[in-house]
């Protein structure tokens, strides 16, 4: 049997890590790993998404029983299909959406030209967008097209919606914006 060099070589650098990782005792066969959750018994558990980016993670979330409804421990759903209960950097810290001292109460307002955001109440906040959509949406809506066609849109006014939101929320998030005229729709997934 005639062995060139190049098998010669390929035979040698197999055998050596077959008998390298062999003697070592290290396996190459997949493991599976699995978290196990110890439930706080004096906690309520509700299963999440976690709304960072368009992966949509499953999260399990501990609030508490005695009705305040704080959050008081999130961590990976090991029963969710796409991350098994493990979660990025950013999963990891979803507590601190809710949990955060800094995280401001109500809404801020910074006026045009302004340095400084001022706190406003929810439905001032609510009724000046919808006051801006309404002007914005009147102002730039167009029934036809250069061609002649009718598109009834706004090109004025776009969207980017959240890789948190289920089916249904979706549904009602698209069919809002559509009856208003936009066609700039984009998603978190695809950004």
């Amino acid at each position: 049997m005639t062995v060139s060099r190049r098998q010669f070589l390929k035979l040698s650098a197999g055998a050596a890590t077959a008998s390298a990782f062999g003697g070592l005792g290290i396996s190459l066969k997949p493991t599976v790993a699995k978290a196990e959750l110890q439930k706080l018994k004096w906690s309520k558990q509700t299963t999440s998404v976690c709304c960072y980016c368009a992966v949509g993670c499953g999260l399990i979330v501990n609030t508490a029983k005695n009705g305040d409804g704080r959050a008081i421990n999130v961590e990976g759903d090991p029963d969710h299909p796409i991350n098994e209960g493990s979660l990025c950097a950013k999963g990891a810290a979803i507590w601190q959406l809710a949990e955060n001292d800094n995280r401001p109460q109500t809404p801020l307002y910074r006026a045009p030209n302004s340095t400084e955001w001022k706190p406003v109440s929810w439905d001032w906040a609510l009724t000046e967008i919808a006051k801006r959509v309404k002007k914005t949406r009147d102002k730039s809506f167009q029934l036809k097209n250069d061609k002649g066609e009718e598109v009834n849109r706004t090109e004025a006014i776009a969207s980017a919606g959240s890789a948190a939101m289920d089916n249904e929320e979706c549904w009602a998030y698209q069919s809002l914006l559509r009856s208003l005229g936009l066609v700039y729709i984009e998603h978190q997934a695809r950004i």
